[in-house]
């Protein structure tokens, strides 16, 4: 009996393909996963019993649902505005009851507010998905997409994701210059506790590597001692807290030559520079410059600079948050994570080393 076929391809065959592109319509689209810290926690701790939350007003009142959604943001934060240059949709938090089913293939959000390189780090907000556990999800998560694609094409959906990867600050600000006289700070001088942080961060990364990823965005911190949360304790006449600064001064260069060293292991870019410090600095040194009427003041906050305590219902709250740096005493509003994602995208290797977003999204949709 004669095989009706379509250009030369038997019916049943284009048939079979077809149901498979509908069945996993993102499998050729590229995954994005998020590691880290409140930067870029998409609502993670929204499911755990912690303090380091974002779920009540007046956070997420630009976001299109006017609602907290668990972001440190006034809207939208660094993952949501990559992946909208992506093409793709928000990845969810892992802990989401959402994300299952084809949604999976979009990638996942394993960030966690509070967090750090060292466990120790935000001990006071008691239950956070510590690093050790991020990755620990992930291996998970691998293994739910293999009993929903197959091994093999698990696996290549990982090889070919973008991974952003945000840690450092915290381990300083949560940790370090916590309290006066904190264990880290009588236990290491800053210099040997740089050294230590990025020791153990190498060690993560390389967890990350052999897990699979291989391209991955690692920020730097940014300017930490010009948080109007620092400037609020430490500074007398708005001046960055100098100490703070120079926790960063020392940390970045080092994380930088740590990635170098990984990559020159590997053979391959498979860890990208993303020079936070210089992102920051820009708008913070001339705010005007960017439209900014202020980088000192948070827009949701209390106390000087609206640096102390949480942003809440009862805080200050600026009418325009498109006019503030930060949105609240530690954070970045949206429309300065739009503009550090732009530099992440279009900027110079000033910016991001070897090569800019836009860069290796050409280069990898070639392979």
């Amino acid at each position: 009996m004669a095989v009706a076929t379509f250009y030369g391809l038997p019916f049943t065959l284009i048939l079979s393909i077809l149901v498979l592109a509908t069945t996993f319509p993102s499998v050729t689209a590229r995954a994005f996963f998020v590691f880290g810290d409140s930067l870029v926690d998409n609502g993670n701790n929204n499911y755990l019993a912690t303090s380091a939350r974002a779920d009540s007003p007046p956070y997420g009142i630009d976001y299109p649902t006017h609602r907290p959604t668990g972001r440190f943001s006034n809207g939208f934060n660094m993952p949501d505005l990559i992946s909208q240059r992506m093409g793709a949709e928000p990845t969810l938090p892992y802990l989401s009851p959402q994300l299952r089913g084809q949604r999976l293939l979009v990638g996942a959000n394993f960030a966690s507010a509070g967090i750090g390189i060292l466990n120790d780090t935000g001990a006071q907000f008691a239950n956070i998905i510590r690093m050790p556990l991020q990755l620990e999800y992930f291996r998970q998560y691998q293994q739910r997409v293999s009993g929903l694609m197959g091994a093999s094409q698990a696996k290549k959906l990982v090889k070919n994701a973008l991974v952003l990867m945000t840690l450092g600050g915290n381990d300083f600000v949560n940790n370090y210059y916590l309290v006066p006289f904190s264990a880290r700070s009588r236990q290491y001088a800053l210099p040997n506790y740089v050294r230590f942080i990025i020791s153990e961060y190498k060690k993560i990364l390389m967890k990350l590597y052999n897990l699979g990823a291989r391209r991955v965005l690692v920020t730097g911190t940014g300017p930490l001692g010009c948080a109007p949360a620092e400037l609020a304790q430490r500074s007398q006449n708005g001046e960055c807290a100098a100490e703070l600064q120079r926790a960063a001064q020392l940390f970045n260069p080092q994380l930088y030559q740590m990635l170098d060293d990984l990559n020159s292991k590997i053979g391959s870019h498979v860890f990208i520079k993303v020079n936070s410090k210089k992102m920051h600095s820009d708008f913070i040194s001339d705010p005007r410059a960017y439209g900014f009427v202020s980088s000192k003041i948070a827009c949701c906050g209390q106390g000087p600079y609206n640096g102390l305590g949480l942003c809440t219902q009862l805080s200050n709250l600026c009418a325009n948050r498109d006019l503030y740096v930060f949105w609240d005493p530690f954070h970045p509003s949206e429309r300065a994570n739009k503009i550090i994602v732009e530099q992440m995208m279009t900027g110079s290797t000033e910016y991001m080393h070897p090569m800019n977003l836009s860069t290796i999204l050409a280069l990898d949709s070639q392979n």
